[in-house]
């Protein structure tokens, strides 16, 4: 296999093929593990690349490669400026944006995922930043039933990515 290389969004959203809808993963998260996870998931459900920040998120380190279990040979990553920048390109390009956040009123399988999308997930414990949240054209929550608040963000994304593959297939 070939070492992957970090694309620019322009390069990433040229590579989607054509007359297939858009389906990727924004992700600021800290632990490399965590990301790993969601880079295995996201190819798994049919992602078509993932979007991480220069800044304040795990770099794909050798932790990260091993959690994704080769799936970083397959799905194309690419490093931008800053989240919210690049939220309002994909937006140009008629990706709706939305959010995994626990407090959204909707859950996350009454979203319609079958759109051009991109599913942004926050941090670990920190969850959406509010500009990030602001340029979210959706939120979605999953619901919670024990006593513990929250999932492992790489659980909570793969949870959506998995609805939206569901919706699209039927």
């Amino acid at each position: 296999m070939e070492p992957y290389r970090l694309l620019t969004l322009d390069e990433l959203m040229q590579g989607i093929p054509q007359g297939q809808v858009p389906l990727l993963v924004v992700a600021a998260l800290e632990d490399p593990r965590n990301l790993g996870a969601l880079i295995r998931s996201a190819h798994a459900a049919g992602a078509h690349g993932l979007i991480l920040p220069a800044h304040r998120s795990s770099p794909l380190t050798p932790a990260a490669e091993k959690a994704a279990a080769g799936a970083l040979a397959y799905l194309p990553v690419a490093q931008v400026p800053g989240i919210p920048q690049a939220l309002l390109r994909l937006k140009k390009e008629g990706v709706w944006i939305v959010g995994a956040d626990p407090q959204a009123r909707e859950l996350y399988w009454e979203l319609d995922l079958t759109l051009p999308l991109a599913l942004v997930v926050g941090a670990e414990g920190k969850g959406l930043p509010r500009l990030v949240k602001e340029r979210c054209d959706f939120l979605g929550s999953i619901p919670m039933a024990g006593r513990v608040g929250s999932l492992n963000a790489s659980v909570a994304g793969a949870l959506f990515l998995f609805e939206a593959l569901r919706q699209r297939r039927a």
